[in-house]
């Protein structure tokens, strides 16, 4: 009888205390106001020149002498963009960022392909085929990832004029694939290095050889870090001006080359509109590669991409 009383004296005393646990927060707190407001003015810190340059790409001259950089267009027209892909000039060519998109295509794809086929490899043996001097040819590799660049710029031009390759497509192509391997290789490594061993061990016990575990173990399990790799490579490469205003020539020049041209070209007189649209023409396919592949970027990063 007095276990029954007891008890209901924990249920009456419950009843009159109600739920425990931590308060709820208030939604409009003095954190989530700071919190919030911060990540709006950065948002828009980042978002109001992207306006900026949609709006202004989509006017004519006329209204864009009137001044009214915010507003919308009164008129909209795709005449700039058309001029910016096929009829802006740089001195006598007036291609437009044609000619030097398709160069930058063809300097894209053999970079990403060849720099990333050798980066898996070398990540792949670097973590599970240790060999004598491993550690020493991986720290190379480690350092030759943060020489500055500039340091290196004339004794490729040497290199590349050696062997043929100064102001050919294909020279720029072996730039950027020496360029990218030090990280990528990293980035390989440390993923690979994060793969169970027991798997790699069992695969040799079942007399998997080195080729069979990369092709048929490896790579069907290693989708996110070459995602991550070829957005590396591919925003890299898109957006490098340096080597390509270097190693290529007027016929040659990738489509950072040819837009840099046309915005400070000096001839006639200077349209916002269509240097405005062919900015966002050449920012155009990092930004596809972005949008298309981000849930699979942040995989590979939390999968072992910055893992040491």
């Amino acid at each position: 009888m007095a276990n029954v009383d007891q008890l209901g004296a924990a249920v009456a005393a419950n009843t009159v205390i109600g739920p425990r646990g931590p308060k709820p927060r208030k939604r409009f707190s003095r954190n989530n106001i700071f919190l919030y407001g911060t990540l709006i003015v950065v948002g828009m810190y980042y978002l109001l020149p992207l306006y900026v340059m949609i709006i202004t790409s989509l006017k004519g001259m006329p209204e864009i002498r009137l001044g009214n950089v915010f507003g919308p267009p009164l008129e909209v027209t795709f005449e700039p963009w058309v001029k910016a892909w096929a009829e802006a000039c740089t001195g006598l060519d007036c291609t437009g960022l044609s000619k030097g998109f398709w160069n930058s295509v063809q300097i894209l794809i053999p970079s990403v392909v060849l720099s990333i086929a050798v980066a898996s490899v070398n990540g792949y043996a670097l973590s599970l085929w240790k060999f004598k001097g491993s550690e020493v040819f991986f720290t190379i590799l480690i350092i030759g990832a943060f020489i500055p660049y500039q340091t290196m710029l004339y004794p490729i031009v040497i290199m590349l004029r050696e062997i043929g390759l100064m102001g050919d497509l294909w020279g720029l192509v072996l730039v950027h694939t020496v360029f990218g391997m030090p990280i990528l290789t990293l980035l390989f490594r440390n993923y690979f290095a994060s793969v169970p061993e027991e798997l790699f061990k069992a695969a040799r016990v079942d007399g998997a050889r080195f080729w069979q575990i990369y092709f048929q173990i490896m790579l069907p399990m290693s989708l996110p870090i070459f995602v991550v790799a070829i957005i590396l490579q591919v925003t890299g490469i898109w957006n490098d001006f340096l080597f390509g205003v270097i190693y290529t020539k007027p016929e040659t020049y990738p489509m950072t080359v040819q837009l840099n041209n046309i915005v400070n070209s000096v001839q006639g007189v200077k349209e916002y509109n269509v240097n405005m649209a062919a900015t966002l023409l050449t920012g155009l396919v990092p930004l596809v590669i972005y949008f298309a592949s981000g849930k699979l970027f942040v995989r590979g990063i939390a999968a072992g991409a910055v893992k040491g």
